[in-house]
């Protein structure tokens, strides 16, 4: 008989997010699919009326393709350490452009994962999906640190 823990409060949506990652890029091994089940339970009591949310939190379970998690994985990095990635980007007409970005956070929006952070090519906030990143190279150069809420592209923003 397996062990179950109750647990009366719920998860913060940051906090749903980096356990999202973590599993995105775990790949499709025995510990993924125990862990992607259990995220799953996270979403049982929720009420998926929402298009949209109910395609997010799919994705959020779906294993990443092999070379999209290995991308996935150099940005937890430097997420975690703090360092600025040069990516080379494909953008949805098929320009090809390199940029150095401060990553922030990593999201999911629908169907697809963003790596969401301060564009030195741009100076700007942007958000580049996982699957039209070609590369990324961890770079030694430190990033700034950022308040990963100003970084979320798809939140409604408060009236002024």
């Amino acid at each position: 008989m397996a062990n179950v823990i109750k647990h009366t409060g719920s998860l913060t949506t940051a906090e749903i997010a980096a356990l999202a990652l973590s599993l995105a890029h775990l790949g499709t091994g025995p510990q993924s699919v125990t862990a992607r089940r259990g995220l799953r339970h996270v979403f049982e009591h929720l009420e998926l009326d929402d298009d949209v949310i109910a395609t997010t939190l799919s994705t959020l379970t779906t294993p990443l393709p092999p070379d999209v998690a290995r991308r996935a994985r150099a940005v937890a990095g430097a997420i975690t350490t703090r360092q600025v990635v040069r990516i080379q980007y494909l953008d949805a007409a098929g320009h090809l452009t390199i940029r150095d970005v401060e990553p922030v956070t990593c999201l999911v929006h629908r169907s697809h994962w963003y790596l969401a952070g301060w564009c030195r090519l741009r100076r700007g906030i942007r958000a580049f999906r996982f699957d039209r990143i070609v590369s990324v190279e961890p770079t030694d150069l430190p990033a700034r640190p950022h308040l990963a809420e100003r970084y979320l592209p798809f939140q409604r923003r408060k009236a002024a």
